[in-house]
């Protein structure tokens, strides 16, 4: 097989990025974000990006400039994105203007949320990130994260 053959059959790596608390998933809130852990969340994305023929790189960060630059990798790696910006999605202007030059860049970028922002407080309905976003997917759990693993399949051609 050529390298070139090689490279157009290689699992691309999907970027699952996780902002500030979600690495406190299963102790925090657990009525709302349920109680598995973040290593539970990576395990069970491992395993659906194997069925999906993707390779997925789970990561969580608390500060808006680790997310940023890891967006920024994405479109240098040509990675997929799938994003929780967890408190940053309703105010986070500089996350927005670094997570639009994902799709610009021709990448799929998938918001995703674990509970449905839209039912909850108000000052939670808004999100900054969706109008940038290939799209949003909110209110399935752990689930919301594997629906936008088999968006970037479809949307791959996988």
């Amino acid at each position: 097989m050529t390298a070139a053959a090689e490279r157009t059959t290689e699992a691309p790596t999907v970027l699952v990025l996780n902002g500030p608390n979600l690495g406190r998933l299963g102790a925090r809130t657990p009525e709302v974000y349920g109680t598995a852990s973040l290593d539970d969340l990576t395990r069970e994305l491992g395993a659906e990006g194997a069925r999906l023929g993707l390779r997925v790189d789970v990561r969580q960060s608390d500060d808006e400039a680790e997310l940023i630059g890891w967006l920024f990798e994405a479109i240098e790696q040509r990675s997929p994105v799938v994003l929780n910006p967890a408190a940053f999605t309703h105010y986070s202007y500089a996350l927005a203007d670094a997570a639009v030059q994902v799709p610009e860049a021709g990448l799929p970028l998938v918001e995703v949320h674990i509970s449905n922002p839209a039912g909850r407080e108000r000052f939670r309905q808004r999100s900054v990130i969706s109008a940038v976003a290939t799209g949003t997917i909110a209110g399935f759990g752990f689930d919301s994260y594997v629906l936008a693993l088999e968006a970037i399949a479809r949307l791959q051609g996988r």
